[in-house]
């Protein structure tokens, strides 16, 4: 049985979720490539077209684009699942977003050494970021100031989930918190 409009998540979405952040945060701090299959080939597609879609508004921007697009995206997603009253999407979304901010401190990260592979062979946005913001030097440290905020993400999440799950469980059996 799905959860309805309005209604709380429960105990087999909430453990789904849950399992989901734990693979989210294995992917990024035990795997080599750090790449969520499907949903980092999502994240990358959106990254991608944020570039143009910010240099619309000015050139400079470009640069911005792709990392806000890649940030913004699931944050949409959390507010229209918020306003229908849907629990589990809410939380997927805040998920997605977590994860959006595991690539990003990765791509961060790489500011200096540039090794990952990058889509046409561009430039790095975030050398370019960070050499415009004069902290180039400090891109492994801002990029842990990120994983950090991601994990902190996964945590609240899955912590309102379990209790918005055990809340509604006690509303159901005729107790109040």
């Amino acid at each position: 049985m799905g959860e309805t409009e309005g209604a709380g998540p429960g105990k087999a979405a909430a453990a789904g979720l849950t399992l989901l952040a734990v693979y989210f945060t294995w992917v990024h701090f035990a795997t080599p490539g750090k790449w969520v299959p499907l949903l980092d080939h999502v994240n990358l597609a959106i990254h991608e077209t944020g570039h143009p879609v910010f240099g619309l508004l000015h050139w400079r921007l470009n640069v911005y684009g792709g990392t806000a697009f890649q940030l913004l995206f699931p944050l949409l997603f959390a507010f229209e699942f918020r306003r229908r009253g849907a629990a589990a999407g809410f939380a997927f979304s805040l998920l997605w977003f977590g994860e959006s901010l595991l690539n990003t401190a990765h791509y961060m990260a790489d500011a200096r050494a540039q090794l990952l592979p990058l889509v046409g062979g561009g430039l790095h946005d975030w050398t370019e970021i960070f050499s415009r913001w004069g902290v180039l030097r400090h891109d492994t440290a801002i990029a842990r100031v990120v994983q950090l905020l991601s994990l902190g993400v996964f945590a609240a999440t899955v912590a309102w989930l379990w209790l918005r799950v055990l809340n509604d469980a006690d509303v159901r059996r005729g107790y109040r918190m």
